[in-house]
């Protein structure tokens, strides 16, 4: 499960990176990017800024609507399901992370640990996006089994692609995507730090252009 991580990339590098068009000059995210708010896609050719997690109406006590909820993480195996097919089949991207942080610790006391792909300061996540209501056009981050690096911490981990998966993640079959939809047997960079957990969105929030 992911609910933080980190692209300290500009959209121009993002950009060239992936060899796709910059259409999200000027975007407004984070470095730090949290569920709900706004973080930056590879999409039909073209980086794009949308909402981290698909948003889902939830309702009161009296049935009155309710602020909707990010769903930001889209289990494997759930891919095929009603809430995921349609955008699973027609709608795949890639997420650009420098790195993403699970909480490790006890409880009242957990501190951020970051992964990366060692020895890559960008690397693709496989994600899903849709138009939305709510939040114009938003995306969700795939998640597997965790490899052994990180069991100990989280029993989930986002599904990383190598370049020669992105086009195929994106193009291909939904049986040829769901193959590709793996636990990561890459190595990973650990880093355990003393940041504490909870921490604040806005406080993160940046332009980066």
């Amino acid at each position: 499960m992911c609910n933080l991580y980190r692209m300290t990339k500009t959209v121009s590098e993002v950009a060239g990176w992936f060899e796709v068009v910059n259409e999200a000059a000027g975007a407004n995210f984070g470095d730090e990017v949290y569920p709900g708010y706004p973080g930056i896609v590879v999409a039909e050719g073209r980086v794009r800024q949308m909402a981290w997690g698909f948003p889902v109406v939830l309702k009161g006590k009296q049935g009155q609507p309710l602020k909707p909820k990010p769903v930001n993480n889209a289990r494997d195996d759930k891919l095929l399901t009603g809430f995921w097919r349609d955008s699973f089949v027609k709608r795949r991207c890639l997420i650009p992370v420098s790195q993403w942080a699970e909480a490790e610790g006890e409880p009242g006391s957990k501190t951020r640990t970051w992964y990366q792909l060692a020895g890559h300061e960008l690397f693709a996540v496989a994600g899903l996006w849709r138009p939305t209501a709510e939040w114009g056009h938003a995306y969700t981050m795939v998640m597997s089994d965790a490899c052994s690096q990180m069991a100990d911490v989280h029993d989930r981990m986002p599904v990383i692609l190598t370049a020669d998966q992105w086009d195929l993640w994106q193009h291909g079959s939904p049986d040829e995507a769901l193959a590709l939809a793996r636990t990561c047997d890459l190595e990973l960079h650990v880093e355990r730090t003393d940041e504490r957990w909870a921490g604040t969105a806005k406080s993160a929030q940046k332009t980066l252009l």
